[in-house]
């Protein structure tokens, strides 16, 4: 038998005891004390991890796993569709007809989209996707179908806003609200609509082009409409443009298309457009815009060689409304009146030329020039009189006021 001295028992012992506290750390018998900050590193950790896996299972509805042999763009646009598409209504309306014994009948309408912008069943649409309804029905991604009332409409965004009334209890998802000031040509966009009454359909594009102005009307011009070659059909006006964040950055409205069918041209109506209009609506039922209070008449070739104008284009002044915002400020109108057709018109007033550097060719220029302005507000316009060019300040009254 071999014999330690006592030196080499303590020593063997010493080392047997930190093998035994060795193994038992690493099976978990024995816990190293960490410190609170170490804790609340990994609670946070474990927090964000538990918040990622809400999300995964909320939004995406699919294990970590099965997104794996997805790129990364596809995953987000998994993500956006599966968090947004029960946002996206499918919008319905029937009209009125007359039948052969003159009673009226109702008769299926249009079809089109709208987003959820409110948990109190609020819903944002196209305004010609409910034009001349005499019923409007709002489907939601659930199958459940609510008759909508009009809160307001707005032709000149072609914007509508609608609203339902929803069970108690029912949670709805609403589309958040973006930023259009801020796109830049090239982005990705991604639109959700309900194409061909083909209920939710996701088409994926870039913003094509920025700032168009899009005439949808003799008198009407939206400006700074969103271009995109994300496909848009029929069906999908009213419906969400969504940037990669999933916020709502326009409002699809119509495509340009010989054939009917899209071709990559797509315009959507600036989100920033429907915030105002939105709010305007559901303050006060209609949008309030300020508006020149003047008659004013469209320089045309005939008129110009008539009057001897110093311009061939701009608006001329017939009238103004006699003490009003216009006159005081300096506005002067025609005094010498002429016959056109079933028109007097008033010679000899100013010719607007301008509306805060805008240029008013048209009518429609004019519209376009004080869409975004309120009653209250201060413009500049730009004259020409005697063949001098003058601005003056004009403070601008409710359109709806002047106009009837």
């Amino acid at each position: 038998m071999k014999l330690y001295s006592r030196g080499q028992v303590l020593l063997f012992s010493a080392l047997s005891a930190v093998i035994v506290i060795l193994f038992a750390v690493g099976f978990g018998f024995l816990r190293p004390k960490t410190s609170a900050n170490t804790e609340n590193v990994n609670l946070s950790i474990r927090d964000k991890e538990n918040e990622f896996a809400l999300m995964q299972s909320e939004y995406i509805a699919l294990n970590t796993a099965d997104l794996v042999q997805f790129s990364e763009s596809e995953r987000e646009n998994i993500a956006i569709y599966e968090q947004l598409n029960s946002a996206v209504v499918n919008i319905t309306t029937e009209t009125m007809a007359i039948n052969w014994f003159l009673e009226p009948v109702p008769q299926e309408g249009s079809s089109g989209s709208g987003s959820i912008i409110d948990m109190r069943g609020y819903v944002l649409t196209n305004n010609h996707v409910i034009q001349n309804a005499h019923r409007v029905l709002i489907n939601l991604a659930d199958g459940s179908q609510f008759e909508g009332s009009v809160v307001g409409i707005d032709p000149e965004s072609d914007l509508a806003v609608l609203r339902f009334n929803p069970p108690q209890g029912m949670e709805l998802r609403t589309i958040p609200y973006g930023d259009s000031d801020f796109l830049l040509v090239g982005q990705k966009v991604l639109a959700i609509g309900n194409p061909f009454a083909l209920e939710r359909t996701l088409t994926v594009g870039i913003v094509s082009g920025l700032g168009r102005p899009i005439q949808t009307s003799r008198n009407r011009i939206i400006r700074n409409m969103i271009q995109t070659d994300a496909s848009i059909n029929p069906g999908n006006s009213g419906g969400p443009l969504l940037d990669t964040q999933g916020r709502m950055i326009g409002i699809n409205t119509m495509i340009y298309s010989p054939s009917g069918g899209s071709v990559g041209i797509g315009f959507a109506v600036p989100v920033n457009t429907a915030k105002r209009v939105v709010t305007e609506i559901m303050l006060h039922g209609r949008v309030r815009r300020g508006w020149i209070d003047a008659t004013v008449v469209q320089v045309f070739p005939s008129l110009v060689r008539y009057a001897n104008l110093p311009v061939n284009s701009g608006l001329l002044v017939s009238r103004t409304l006699r003490s009003g915002l216009a006159e005081r400020a300096g506005l002067r109108q025609g005094t010498e009146p002429v016959q056109y057709g079933r028109t007097v018109i008033y010679l000899g007033g100013d010719i607007i030329t301008s509306v805060n550097n805008i240029r008013t060719n048209t009518l429609a220029d004019l519209y376009s020039s004080l869409e975004a302005c309120r009653p209250g507000d201060v413009v500049n316009v730009e004259i020409v009189r005697g063949g001098q060019t003058i601005t003056l300040q004009i403070t601008l009254a409710d359109r709806e006021e002047v106009m009837n």
